[in-house]
Order: structure tokens, then sequence, then C-alpha cells
């Protein structure tokens, strides 16, 4: 074979190889772009949650993506509002990718605290949004979700909207913030939803006081193609928009938790877990018995944890709840409940054919 032949061979393979690599890395990148739209309409800056078959479970590239983002949106003078959503019709975003951090956590990888950090950095760029900022949390609305919504001006709860912060039962608490707008719930209300995980659905989740407004489903494609038609809107120009929907819709049922808020505020006022447990034991109601045995199925680590967690959170502000919670999420991950109950729920949904280690 001469020189020249061999040459051209080393060229071609070199070109194909270098073809490889780009195509790789332009379809990676694509992914990302899939992961999270970036898009601009009218007055509104939108940011779509794509991971429809994940229940749009957040990880750290779209929190790289969404960030900046923002930023950028609060400094657009033609950018007078932000609207975040999920795509597909089961989920505005079922928590964090957790397995990709107990993976890394597991190893010592940076992952495991790259990931908390940035995606505290973007809860509280959320909670100091200098623009209007519209949640629409159009279904299941867990762990990380709550984080990306429930800091904004508005959350927009739907009928089909699913809301909990299930976090004792994984070793880990309610972060993203939780110890920030958990006590800031009517009476101790918050409490019982972060130590036991209970599920709120649809209208409940704005009687709780977590969502903002309620409107049915299939408005909310009516209502975001108002927001976006909106023409330099004040955050009481929005305020406005939403309330003419929510407004409209009846409210004829019924608070879920409404019987038992006298019982919730008497038993769970207390100065520690193992009381709270105690008094489950003494009143001995149903209601009682059944969240004592739900309580003792979580990470007793967890639930001491989330106590003095709201306890701490009801007199710091949001920065400083979320600095606090860097410093726990840290602490977790040099645990070992927090493998173990990411280990146990994710064999549960792998045996169920599910793809979302929710939080």
């Amino acid at each position: 074979m001469s020189l020249w032949v061999f040459t051209a061979q080393l060229r071609v393979r070199a070109l194909s190889r270098s073809q490889i690599v780009q195509k790789h890395m332009m379809s990676t990148n694509a992914n990302l772009e899939k992961e999270v739209h970036l898009t601009k309409s009218g007055c509104a800056g939108i940011i779509t949650l794509n991971r429809p078959k994940a229940l749009n479970a957040l990880n750290l590239s779209m929190i790289r993506q969404i960030y900046p983002q923002l930023k950028k949106w609060e400094q657009d003078n033609e950018t007078s509002l932000v609207i975040i959503k999920g795509a597909g019709e089961k989920a505005f975003c079922a928590g964090g990718d957790i397995r990709a951090v107990t993976e890394a956590g597991k190893v010592g990888d940076r992952l495991a605290e790259d990931f908390f950090k940035e995606e505290y950095i973007l809860n509280n760029a959320i909670g100091n949004c200098q623009i209007p900022y519209v949640a629409l949390i159009d279904g299941i609305t867990m762990g990380g979700g709550v984080g990306l919504s429930v800091h904004g001006h508005f959350r927009v709860a739907t009928e089909k909207t699913l809301f909990a912060m299930p976090e004792t039962g994984i070793g880990l608490f309610p972060d993203v913030g939780g110890g920030f707008f958990l006590p800031r719930l009517e009476g101790k209300l918050g409490l019982y939803l972060a130590l036991t995980g209970f599920r709120i659905k649809g209208r409940n989740v704005h009687q709780a006081g977590i969502a903002t407004h309620f409107v049915n489903s299939e408005k909310i494609p009516d209502l975001e193609r108002d927001l976006v038609s909106l023409k330099s809107p004040s955050e009481e120009d929005v305020a406005d928009l939403l309330n003419s929907y929510h407004f409209k819709c009846k409210a004829d049922d019924k608070f879920v938790l409404a019987e038992h808020v006298d019982k919730i505020n008497r038993l769970f006022k207390t100065n520690s877990v193992e009381e709270i447990l105690q008094n489950l034991k003494q009143d001995g109601s149903r209601f009682a018995l059944q969240h004592l045995e739900t309580l003792k199925k979580m990470s007793p680590t967890s639930m001491k944890i989330t106590f003095q967690q709201l306890e701490e959170g009801a007199t710091k502000n949001l920065s400083e709840v979320l600095v606090m919670e860097y410093r726990l999420s840290q602490a977790c991950m040099r645990g070992h409940d927090f493998y173990e109950g990411v280990r146990a729920v994710t064999f549960e949904v792998d045996s169920k054919e599910g793809h979302c280690c929710e939080r």
C-alpha cells in the first residue's frame, strides 16, 4: 500500500470519527434542549418541562438551562412575566431526578453536591423573581416540582393537581424551601403534610393555601393565551386575570381535611416528634391511628430533621432557609437512611414499571 493511500485512509477514518463525535454531541445537545423548552410568546417567557415519560422530573441539566434564562427575562424590558408548565397530561413535575443523585452520592461524585446547590439557587431566584411568575401546576406536583412553583407569585391548580412532599419516606426532608412555606400554612397543617407526606388533590391544593388559584384543566390553554396577550402587565394585572378565571369555577367541594383540622392542630402542636407519636396513640381515633402507622414507616431521623427544619424555618427568610436545607441535604448524603429509602421506593416504582423516583 502506498504512503499516499495509507494517509488518505487515515484521514477518512479521522473524519469519520470526527463526524461520529460531532453527531453524538449534536444528539446530546438536542436531548438537553428537549428536556426543557424556553420560549417567548407575547409578553411572556415560557418554561416547559419536557420529560413527560419521567413525569417531568427535574435534573441538573434542566436547572442549568432554566436559571440563566430566568435571570435574562428579568432584565428584558420586553418580558413582563414568566409562565412555567409541564408537558404531557400527567404531571407538572413529579420531583427531582433522585436516582442520579443517589448513585452520585454513593461514590462521592460532585453531582450530589451540585444538584442540591444549583436547585436551591434556582428556587431562591424564583422566590425573588422581579416579574410576575405563574406556575401552571396541572398534574402531579411533588418535591422538586414544588420548588419550581410554590415560591413564585402565582400557583394555578386544577382538578388534576396532586401535591405532596413525600421526602420523609425516602430518608430525606421536605427541601426546596419546604422549611419556608410549610410552617406558614395555617395552624399545624404544614408540619402534618411534611411528616406524613399526605397527598392533596385538586381544589384542596388551593384550599390548603398552597395554590393561589384554581382553574379547570380544560381552561388552562385559554388562560395561557390570555396571559401572553397582556400588554406590559403588572403583578396586579396578572392577579386580576387569574381571579377572573378562578371565580368562574364552582367551589362546591369541601376541603378534604376540614373535619380533621382541629385534631391536627392539637395533636401536632408539640415540642418533639416523640410527643406527636404519643398524642396520636393516646387519641385513639381512626384518623390518629392511621397516621400513627404512617409515621412508623417513615425514617425516624428524617422526621426529627423535618420537625426541627420547620421550627427553624418559621423565623427565617427563604434565602436563609435554603442555606440551612443545603447543609441538611449534604448531611443526608453522608448518612444511610436516604440511600435505603431511595432503594426501597425505586424497587416499588420499578415493580410497577415506573420511570421516576419522586422527590
